[in-house]
């Protein structure tokens, strides 16, 4: 408001100054002074304005559209045509495009930030697709449309979790919505692991959705020969029945289990009639003990871990056991041990066992140092949380798939550790974000005897940050697995190793991993690693290279199909070579259901304060987002200041004028 009163007082001054100079002081007259006095004027003015430096303020109007966010899903129940059909209408929808920003993402196990769809995705996971559009999403105004058939395979529950959603579910419902006859097998409860001559529990889940009362029978084949039969009967409200039995493991090696059900009479959907299986029949058992004279939840993490493979049973025991009960024991798991731990040293020291410590404030230091010459750690008696940072360098084993540097810190006295034998660190210690040069775990290997040591307790913590990172503790206790393995197994390390399962539930879980060493064990990252493969059943043979990804090499047997095989991994220019067998199993979970989850759509969208629509209403949903006034583009206005002259001509100008004002006075004589 005061900008312009200033800049007409800067003319009047400006005006007053040259009159004051060339009228008062002088009485020339002529163009020649009219001249110079307009170009006083020009330079006291704009010397005046950059004093003043007026500004004025600018309003931009801009419209704010809400997001739309389409989730497609992707999987492989999807028919294309129907998905592609919806998907057109939205993108022709000229006024639904004008009222929202309409983003496009595809699903399955995975969300992903494109609409290129291929609908081979073997999962689905809806409440994971929901979470991450809901974390980008943020605060910002929208609405979600969720294509989908409804059959979720993996994750959480999706109707449960609509609760928590800030935005609402338009869910359009592809599929068949129509409710047929069906007999399901839904799960298939078996060990990975059985023991030679031991008998293996079998639990088989089986579901009618109908309205009949039918009668089949379960049939337990265990390599194509029939093991155990039995006649269901189901009603319209008594559908579903659980089937146990076992089976006796009575040779070693690989068995393929199938379980199937007798079809009913008009049922359209068989392949869920039958599920395949497998289960490794060994003849061995590792025993491990763990020695603790206090209660503590590691204790059961360790437990679970271990004993997550059926060829390991763990013993908890206190330090006063009876020495002639540890005689079976391969491996001593020693826990914040004490002085009353002396016998148990004694006993070990004289069998040469191996053993694993782990530490913590509990921990009788003075006794440890003194019973055993591994290590040393020279105690400050503080307690601190350590986190860890996994050493890439590691070559005992594969550690590829070993990510622990978010998991929760653990506990333990902060001081020095001295291992005074070969050893190589597995995760070193970080505290406060500063890494100490100081191991937290170690594995350490001396002749025919190796022994592991961690500094902390609370490792239970890590167990459960592997199951809220993947939904499953199978990171933490594969490591575990390893452990053991190189503890239990007095072999020198390898400078190549593949790491496999021995049974694939479908191809798509297929995948092999290699780590190779060079003869100074450094990771070679320049190494050509080929994989041989052969189908038992049609002799078909592959050859592949197998692609290095980070601290790893990787193939990828996806494209796989169903069957036994034999693979040997070998490294070229180098006498080093793996071999082994492994199954894929013929199975499709996204091929177990016929008829699209309609009810649990619209529960999802009622909960969230949104609708459900079948495909052929697509066209209806389009204009009930169209009307919708939680949706109405707002209107925003930002005020920017902007200069009314730019300084730098500003200053241009008034340099030209003086130094033209100056050349002509000097050029015409005036003083």
């Amino acid at each position: 408001m005061q900008t312009v009163p200033l800049i007409i007082l800067a003319a009047v001054l400006a005006l007053g100054l040259v009159l004051l100079q060339y009228r008062y002081k002088h009485k020339e007259t002529g163009k020649m002074v009219i001249l110079l006095s307009c170009l006083r004027f020009v330079s006291w003015f704009g010397i005046l304005l950059l004093l003043i430096n007026p500004h004025f303020r600018r309003n931009n109007y801009v419209l704010e559209k809400s997001n739309l966010w389409v989730l497609i899903d992707n999987s492989s129940s999807m028919k294309e045509a129907e998905v592609q059909s919806s998907l057109k209408r939205l993108r022709q929808a000229k006024d639904l495009s004008e009222r929202f920003n309409i983003n496009f993402y595809s699903f399955g196990d995975d969300l992903n930030a494109n609409d290129s769809l291929s609908f081979d995705e073997g999962n689905t996971d809806i409440t994971k697709a929901l979470k991450s559009v809901q974390a980008i999403a943020g605060r910002s105004n929208g609405a979600i449309v969720l294509i989908s058939d409804g059959n979720q395979t993996m994750g959480e529950d999706y109707e449960f979790y609509g609760k928590a959603m800030n935005k609402p579910v338009y869910s359009l419902v592809l599929g068949d919505t129509t409710r047929y006859e069906d007999l399901r097998i839904t799960q298939v409860i078996a060990n990975r692991f059985a023991f030679l001559n031991n008998k293996f529990p079998i639990e088989v889940y089986v579901n009618y959705e109908g309205s009949g009362s039918p009668n089949t029978i379960c049939v337990i084949s265990v390599n194509g020969k029939s093991v155990y039969r039995e006649k269901i009967n189901f009603t319209s409200t008594a559908n579903t029945k659980i089937i146990n039995t076992l089976v006796d493991a009575s040779s070693v090696g690989l068995k393929n289990i199938q379980v199937s059900l007798g079809d009913l009479e008009n049922e359209r959907n068989t392949n869920n009639n039958q599920r395949q299986l497998a289960v490794e029949v060994i003849d061995e058992k590792t025993r491990v003990a763990i020695v603790s004279e206090i209660t503590h939840p590691d204790l059961g993490a360790l437990k679970k871990s271990i004993e997550s493979n059926e060829q390991r049973s763990v013993t908890i025991l206190k330090p006063d056991v009876n020495s002639s009960s540890l005689e079976e024991v391969d491996l001593f798991v020693l826990y914040q041990p004490t002085a009353s731990f002396r016998s148990i040293y004694q006993y070990i020291e004289q069998r040469k066992a191996n053993t694993f410590t782990i530490t913590g404030p509990r921990t009788d230091w003075n006794f440890i140092n003194t019973s055993q010459n591994s290590f040393t750690f020279k105690s400050y008696y503080q307690s601190e949380e350590v986190t860890p940072k996994v050493n890439r360098g590691f070559t005992y084993f594969n550690i590829s798939d070993v990510s622990f540097e978010d998991y929760p810190p653990l506990e333990n006295d902060l001081g020095e550790a001295i291992i005074n034998k070969s050893h190589e660190t597995l995760i070193a210690q970080r505290i406060k974000g500063m890494d100490m040069n100081e191991p937290m775990m170690a594995l350490i290997s001396s002749n025919a005897e190796r022994e592991a040591v961690l500094f902390g307790e609370n490792i239970w913590k890590w167990r459960m940050q592997s199951y809220r990172d993947t939904q499953s503790f199978d990171i933490f206790d594969d490591l575990m697995g390893k452990l053991v393995l190189f503890l239990t197994t007095n072999k020198p390390k390898n400078r190549f190793s593949v790491d496999y399962r021995s049974v694939y539930e479908g191809s798509r879980e297929a995948k092999l991993t290699a780590v190779y060493f060079d003869a100074a064990f450094i990771f070679d990252r320049n190494a050509t690693i080929l994989l041989q493969l052969k189908q038992k059943e049609t002799g078909t043979r592959f050859e592949f290279p197998m692609l290095l990804k980070n601290d790893y090499y990787e193939a990828d047997l996806t494209e796989l199909s169903a069957g036994e095989f034999e693979f040997t991994a070998s490294v070229e220019n180098e006498d080093l070579q793996v071999s082994g067998n492994f199954t894929i199993l013929d199975f499709d979970l996204e091929q177990q259901l016929l008829s699209s989850d309609y009810r649990k759509l619209q529960r999802l969208s009622a909960s969230t304060k949104a609708y459900s629509y079948p495909q052929s209403q697509t066209d209806r949903m389009v204009t009930d987002l169209q009307s919708d006034e939680r949706f109405v583009p707002t209107q925003k206005s930002e005020q920017n200041v902007v200069p009314l002259i730019d300084f730098r001509l500003l200053m241009a100008i008034i340099a030209t004028t003086l130094s033209l004002e100056w050349f002509i006075r000097k050029y015409n004589g005036l003083t």
